[in-house]
This record gives C-alpha cells, sequence and structure tokens, in this order.
C-alpha cells in the first residue's frame, strides 16, 4: 500500500469491449478516429413475433374467386330515416342523442352508406321517429303501443 499514491487508479475488473450499435454519423466518425472495430451487419425485416403469410395459405387466398358484398341500407329507409326525422323537426344530432349513437352513424344510415345495419339501431330510430324502417310497408307510420289488433 505504500508506493499507491493518489494519481494511481486501481481497476478491479474490466468488461471486455463488446461491439455497440453506432446509430449516429458522429459516432461513427468518432470510433473510426479512435482507431476502433467497425463492421456493417445487415438485419433481416423479419420481427420473430410476427409470422409471416405462408405461401400455401397465399396461394388459396389467390385462386380465391368468390366476390363478397356488404351489405348496406336501402335507398328506401334512408329516404324513410331522413323523411321521419324532418317530420319531427329533429337535426341528424338531435336524432343520434336520442337514440345513444354517434351523429356520423344518424349520417351513414340516412345517406345509404351504413354497411351492415345494426337491427337495434333500426329498431331505436323506429321509437322514436314512429316510422317503419324495417320488414314490409318501410316508411308506413308505426301503430302506437295501446292499439294493437285483438
Amino acid at each position: 500500500m505504500s508506493n499507491v499514491g493518489w494519481d494511481d487508479v486501481t481497476v478491479i475488473r474490466k468488461r471486455p469491449d463488446t461491439g455497440k450499435a453506432l446509430r449516429t454519423t458522429e459516432a461513427l466518425t468518432a470510433a473510426q478516429r479512435s482507431g476502433g472495430t467497425i463492421s456493417s451487419e445487415k438485419k433481416t425485416g423479419l420481427n420473430q413475433n410476427h409470422v409471416g403469410v405462408d405461401a400455401s395459405k397465399a396461394a388459396k387466398i389467390d385462386r380465391e374467386t368468390e366476390d363478397f358484398k356488404v351489405e348496406r341500407v336501402g335507398m328506401s329507409v334512408a329516404k324513410a330515416i331522413q323523411q321521419g326525422r324532418q317530420a319531427k323537426s329533429l337535426t341528424q344530432k338531435d336524432l343520434a342523442t336520442k337514440i345513444n349513437e354517434k351523429p356520423s352513424v344518424v349520417n351513414d344510415y340516412e345517406t345509404g352508406k351504413a354497411a351492415n345495419p345494426n337491427q337495434q339501431i333500426l329498431a331505436k330510430m323506429e321509437r322514436v321517429l314512429g316510422v317503419k324502417l324495417r320488414g314490409k310497408d318501410i316508411g308506413s307510420v308505426l301503430a302506437g303501443p295501446g292499439s294493437a289488433k285483438k
């Protein structure tokens, strides 16, 4: 201990130099200046958790010729909603509030763009507007709850 001075440094354990990923050009030039070893590796674009489409499945999808059509609200239903809403002097936003839906949903139904029309939403609109929107006689006035035929 007598020959250790204030300026001496004792290294207990030194880790070996491992390659670090140099992400910036400044780090790369600094490594080149210091004489460090530089190597470049190309990463594969595959994620370990992500499995790509199997070739046999891809071929099966390519051979598929069936045309898929999305059912939309008919224009007769769209017109009936529009006329019923205007008869009650409601805006699309007011109707949406009364049926607990977004105004964009009401807009989609009125323009006929709603894909796969939800029967529950149509039932709510029927109750609020008093107009039949499902089945036969679309657009006719709904009978009140007490006027059922006996």
